[in-house]
């Protein structure tokens, strides 16, 4: 590859494509929403989510100082993510709320070059991401499924034209968006049953001296304002 090709390549990263027409739109968010919904779908299309929440841990706690030991996802949706350092402090109770508000936050960020025009920016960020994250991936399960989503997002990104990339963009910010709430109504339905009492909400509570519920209200908090001002982006109000 030479300088021309280097070129070419990097503009078409980051150059801009026209806005789909809002019927395209909407029609995408429907289709985020038949991912999330149905529990049947939901178990399946939930693994995308594990590898936002577990990925936005891991981001923060290298951004924070820590030392990422690895990650694993499991074919239950569940996952974990080992760091090292101080087991107190704010850059653990930064590392450990990030989870939840990570694949809403992911979604606002892609709102936000979506309503800039950065289609193929976005697809190619997070094929970029996926493969940064391939490399802590510490079990077979979870090598498979950063794999898969991050070859599907490379395969749209290099094979189709530009409608397909669009929808399949439009789609995929849409589902972190409506993705990233659910998880915050299992934990606190599972916590009202006597559940999940090492879930991150209660990490953060022993952490902080604040109650579970207060983590909890904070989780609901961004991830629907993210949505809500994601969508103001998506649309185009």
């Amino acid at each position: 590859m030479d300088i021309a090709d280097i070129n070419e390549l990097w503009s078409r990263v980051t150059g801009t494509q026209p806005a789909p027409e809002l019927w395209l739109v909407l029609v995408t968010a429907g289709i985020a929403l038949a991912l999330v919904s149905p529990w049947g779908v939901w178990r399946v299309t939930r693994n995308a989510v594990t590898i936002a929440h577990e990925g936005g841990h891991g981001l923060v706690a290298l951004l924070t100082g820590r030392k990422l030991e690895g990650i694993r996802l499991h074919s239950d949706t569940s996952g974990l993510t080992v760091s090292r350092g101080k087991p107190t402090g704010f850059g653990m109770v930064l590392t450990a709320a990030a989870g939840y508000i990570a694949p809403s936050l992911l979604g606002l960020a892609g709102a936000a070059l979506l309503g800039a025009g950065r289609i193929t920016m976005l697809l190619w960020g997070s094929t970029a991401l996926l493969l940064a994250m391939l490399l802590m991936i510490r079990n077979l399960w979870g090598v498979v499924t950063v794999v898969a989503t991050g070859a599907l997002f490379l395969l749209v990104s290099w094979l189709t034209g530009p409608e397909v990339q669009a929808a399949f963009a439009y789609v995929a910010v849409w589902f972190l968006l409506l993705g990233g709430i659910r998880p915050v109504f299992e934990l606190q339905r599972k916590r009202r049953r006597g559940g999940a009492r090492d879930s991150d909400a209660d990490q953060l509570a022993r952490l902080t001296g604040l109650p579970a519920a207060a983590w909890l209200l904070l989780f609901h908090a961004v991830t629907l304002l993210s949505l809500v001002g994601a969508a103001r982006w998506l649309v185009e109000l």
